[in-house]
């Protein structure tokens, strides 16, 4: 997967990912007043659902892939959870990989139900099949390896990638993250097992399906980290409406402009609604603000690369 990830990012010229972390409020009133339902819950879904799919149309020409963060549809109950998988199932009809951040960890059976449901297939009374079919997910791995096994084990038996919490973009991170473990930081010693545990998982183009995830809000950690996984992928949040730019981000990069896929969310799905798009485009047309801010990053991006002496894909 990492390896189809990486020629999508070549074929788009486009690093950049952009984040469905949608919730009702985002979504333009004339979106909500054309969604039914039997109950709010599903008006709700209904309208999110409608708002990622004309997003996706406004942009998937343009990205390698969506990020879809789970929690965003999990707040609308059964019907959210309906969007999400829907959401993840017309991105990949229009040739998108879907990275599914949830997040997600235990130990033994429970793992293995995680990563079956979300990487794999579900056993049923006659065969199997996908529950989500999702292409990469987002794994804590705070309970050591036997809970990031099971993910593993998904990744080799279907073809599907992982991208391990290593060095988030929150601000209190570092109250657990870099504390002092061994003359390290605790999150130089999770880098340490996520290159160990990527070692077997080695595609064709140099890269692991075991990525990290390191946030743009500290580049001089993604500078270091970048250092102590060459063979690592790195999907970088914090781009955008996080305060990450695109300066904080190029240490992600390896000399070919390749080694990272950069997130943005709000900035991006709320473009419609924020300066400078919002003088420009109305509500109605809050996909074409999108695609507008999709095509200013990826401009962003390649221009820092640029001006770091980085000719990118």
């Amino acid at each position: 997967m990492i390896d189809r990830l990486i020629e999508k990012i070549i074929e788009k010229r486009n690093p950049t990912v952009v984040g469905l972390d949608t919730r009702l409020e985002y979504v333009p009133e004339h979106v909500i007043e054309k969604c039914s339902g039997t109950s709010p819950f599903e008006v709700a879904a209904g309208a999110i659902l409608e708002f990622n799919k004309a997003i996706i149309d406004a942009v998937y020409e343009h990205v390698p892939a969506v990020k879809i963060q789970i929690a965003y549809y999990e707040l609308y109950g059964a019907p959210g959870i309906e969007a999400f998988r829907l959401t993840a199932q017309y991105a990949q009809s229009k040739g998108l990989i879907v990275i599914g951040d949830i997040k997600r960890n235990d130990i033994g059976s429970t793992a293995e139900a995680y990563a079956s449901a979300y990487l794999g297939e579900t056993p049923l009374k006659s065969g199997s099949m996908p529950a989500f079919g999702l292409d990469f997910v987002t794994v804590n791995p705070y309970l050591g390896t036997d809970g990031v096994m099971p993910f593993i084990k998904a990744c080799k038996d279907y073809g599907k990638g992982i991208f391990v919490l290593v060095k988030t973009s929150n601000p209190s991170s570092g109250e657990i993250q870099d504390l002092p473990v061994e003359g390290k930081r605790l999150y130089n010693k999770v880098a340490e097992k996520v290159v160990e545990w990527g070692k077997e998982l080695m595609g064709t183009k140099g890269y692991s399906h075991v990525g990290a995830v390191i946030g743009a809000t500290y580049p001089q950690q993604l500078k270091e980290l970048r250092a102590e996984m060459p063979n690592t992928y790195f999907l970088i949040p914090g781009y955008g409406a996080q305060g990450g730019s695109a300066r904080d981000i190029i240490s992600g990069f390896d000399g070919h402009g390749l080694g990272a896929v950069i997130n943005a969310s709000r900035s991006v799905i709320c473009a419609y609604r924020r300066s400078p798009w919002k003088e420009k485009f109305s509500p109605q047309r809050f996909a074409d603000a999108a695609l507008a801010e999709v095509l200013r990053m990826r401009e962003d991006i390649e221009t820092a690369l640029l001006h770091s002496g980085i000719k990118p894909w």
